[in-house]
């Protein structure tokens, strides 16, 4: 029984930084779209453009995590 509630815990820590890495990549791509609709500098839409792609890489580790999660739980390890 407690490893279900430390999986749970994991599970529900992994759904937290989902929602997120998603808010941080929708915004970013929001920043993005504003801005070239009124470009102000140059050095602006260089970090934008960083800020959407660490937004990005953190997503894409998100998914690998739920991933692992994903291929413990069809392989018995998990519940």
């Amino acid at each position: 029984m407690d490893k279900r509630r430390t999986w749970r815990a994991q599970e529900e820590l992994v759904v937290a930084r989902w929602n997120t890495a998603t808010e941080r990549h929708r915004v970013a791509q929001l920043n993005i779209a504003n801005h070239a609709t009124t470009p102000n500098e140059e050095s602006d839409e260089k970090a934008l453009k960083a800020e959407a792609e660490a937004a990005r890489a953190e997503l894409d580790a998100v998914r690998r995590q739920v991933a692992r999660l994903k291929v413990e739980f069809n392989s018995g390890k998990r519940y």
